[in-house]
């Protein structure tokens, strides 16, 4: 059976994306740092390997390989989705702050990427990168978190460009907001409403709906898609600056 490693699977995007793997009858290795609620999310799921690891360091990085390879003999996608937030501006940003969300956002993608290569090079397999919309346009209080996602977004460029040669893909989602449990958890009434005002489509996303489009990428179904950049977010990105504004003039 095909196998996938998920990385940041105890929760939100990351988990809900190794359950829509494993319904579709994939081995999946879910990695997150935090041991306690990762053996909580994974709970009864089958056909799972555990790995309490930390991306950011390259030995650890290896090791997610090394023991998915040693369990189930193969790894046939990556899906780098691990990343921390941080929201603090230019001016009160410390440089400890900013190192750690570059080191687990951007380093820890790297990492994980790379020492994938020779087990996807086996496979022709596909890399996705979570990265975010904060990647794609700047926003409040997110200059560390910005500048990684952008990050982000530039190495899946040369991931396609360079392992293409392999038969290896490499793709990037953006999702724009999401109703996780990080998000409802810091994001009060007033901020909710001022999203929906600004989405198109008027609402949050949804964890399972980021997950259909990870799977989608590293499906057969997808097999010419590689290089690309894809904002999961409600067209948010699309919309630009006054569309909420002039929507209700319109209504």
């Amino acid at each position: 059976m095909r196998t996938v490693i998920v990385t940041g699977a105890a929760r939100g995007i990351g988990l809900a994306t190794a359950k829509q793997f494993l319904a579709l009858d994939q081995f999946v290795s879910m990695v997150d740092w935090d041991e306690s609620e990762l053996k909580q999310a994974a709970g009864s799921l089958k056909n799972t390997l555990i790995l309490p690891l930390d991306i950011s360091q390259p030995d650890q990085a290896n090791q997610i390989i090394a023991d998915t390879l040693a369990t189930f003999g193969r790894v046939d996608a990556v899906v780098n989705n691990a990343g921390i937030a941080d929201f603090s501006s230019i001016e009160t940003t410390d440089f400890a702050t900013w190192r750690k969300i570059m080191s687990v956002n951007l380093d820890g993608t790297f990492l994980v990427s790379q020492a994938a290569i020779p087990a996807l090079k086996q496979t022709k397999g596909s890399i996705v990168n979570v990265a975010s919309i904060s990647g794609l346009r700047a926003s409040t209080l997110r200059v560390a978190y910005g500048t990684s996602k952008a990050g982000v977004i530039q190495l899946t460029l040369q991931q396609s460009v360079e392992l293409g040669q392999y038969g290896i893909r490499a793709n990037c989602i953006c999702p724009g907001p999401v109703r996780t449990q990080l998000s409802l958890a810091v994001h009060t009434q007033e901020i909710i409403d001022a999203y929906h005002d600004a989405i198109p489509l008027g609402r949050y996303g949804t964890e399972n709906e980021i997950a259909n489009v990870i799977t989608f990428l590293c499906s057969k179904n997808a097999r010419y898609v590689t290089g690309q950049v894809l904002a999961a977010d409600g067209g948010f990105e699309a919309a630009g600056v006054g569309l909420p504004a002039l929507r209700k003039s319109k209504s």
